[in-house]
């Protein structure tokens, strides 16, 4: 088992690394924390500790993020920290001057650096008889879009049915309505187009939170459906969970009231309102996307 613990410039000490006893399994050995030093991220870090940490199961590995590590002060300040944790350094520092002076006063202080692509770009050096740029996070400048694309779907999943209400104001299109209009497939399929999309359901008879409101209501968008539609959508669902019973949740009556209350809400915010009725994710995607880009650019 690994946790990451995100912490610069803050002091870790070992209290803060090691769990309490009641947090950790009888079965389990808390082990040295593993800290991972990179000039941007520290994506190639995580990457390897994901891959090889998992083949040692029973250990408990504290790993602690240290990206933007761009000066000899902080080298110098990571290895103290962690000789005084007894801990060990991955690092993917491409700059070569703070490459070779991390591996040297990392073991000037017996601490154990472990350099993830010195002996790559050493070879690359001599074959080529040229130096390297030494810029921290190039393959991710060039392919910034891809990047953008991965953290707008992670950024979905993770707001999808009303979650992490806190970073609701982060999302770039709001989505927002009564259940079974489709709002998650809806969702999921703005974000592979590189649009971060929080996605709010409405409960009949529960007040929205209040964060709904406090969002710019340019990028909010309410949607409706009609009743029929809706009706057949949810008895489908219930049938596909082998639930045969009437309830509101498939009740016509309660359905256009449900329907009347969303309507409500989306004019107490003032929202954009998009009828999915019979219509392919494609445009109704085509039609959040306009309507979002339109009303940044004129209100």
């Amino acid at each position: 088992m690994l946790f990451f613990v995100i912490m610069w410039p803050m002091e870790l000490n070992p209290r803060q690394i090691h769990l309490d006893d009641s947090q950790i399994a009888e079965d389990e050995i808390l082990v040295f924390p593993i800290y991972l030093v990179s000039g941007n991220i520290g994506a190639l870090g995580e990457q390897v500790v994901r891959t090889v940490l998992p083949q040692f199961q029973g250990a408990r590995w504290p790993v602690v993020k240290k990206p933007h590590v761009l000066k000899p002060q902080q080298i110098i300040y990571i290895v103290k920290e962690a000789a005084e944790t007894q801990g060990i350094i991955l690092h993917s520092l491409v700059d070569n001057e703070m490459r070779l002076f991390m591996n040297q006063y990392a073991m000037e202080h017996e601490v154990l650096a472990i350099d993830l692509i010195g002996q790559l770009m050493e070879f690359l050096m001599r074959k080529l008889k040229r130096k390297p740029m030494g810029k921290p996070g190039l393959y991710r400048y060039k392919n910034q879009e891809y990047f953008d694309r991965i953290d707008a779907i992670e950024y979905t999943l993770d707001h999808d049915d009303g979650k992490n209400h806190r970073s609701w104001s982060e999302a770039e299109i709001v989505l927002t309505g009564p259940s079974r209009l489709g709002k998650t497939p809806l969702a999921i399929y703005l974000s592979v187009l590189g649009w971060k999309v929080a996605n709010i359901p409405l409960v009949p008879g529960v007040a929205p939170r209040p964060e709904l409101f406090a969002l710019d209501r340019r990028r909010v968008i309410g949607l409706t459906i009609e009743e029929v539609e809706l009706l057949t959508f949810r008895q489908h669902r219930q049938d596909g969970l082998g639930v045969s019973k009437q309830s509101d949740y498939n009740d016509v009556t309660k359905l256009y009231e449900e329907l009347e209350e969303a309507r409500q809400i989306f004019r107490k915010g003032r929202f954009k309102v998009i009828d999915v009725s019979n219509k392919p994710i494609e445009t109704t995607a085509a039609q959040v996307i306009t309507a979002v880009t339109r009303q940044l650019k004129y209100n």
